[in-house]
């Protein structure tokens, strides 16, 4: 199932939880992999980990000059 994820639809995920949640957003999207983890759902965890990696590749692509978020 995860492989039937494409790489767009996991970049428009992680650009939601960037808008939601701001630099807090990974945080927010490695809890939830913990969940599917911890339920033993691993192509949703898989799906969550794909996602959180966008959603880091985001926060570094949007960081000020210095590498830090605010």
């Amino acid at each position: 199932m995860v492989n039937s994820i494409s790489g767009r639809d996991v970049w428009l995920a992680a650009n939601v939880l960037v808008r939601q949640h701001g630099v807090d957003a990974p945080i927010f999207a490695a809890t939830r992999a913990d969940e599917w983890l911890a339920a033993g759902d691993m192509d949703q965890y898989l799906l969550s980990k794909r996602i959180l990696h966008a959603v880091d590749q985001l926060l570094l692509a949007t960081a000020p000059e210095g590498g830090q978020v605010i």
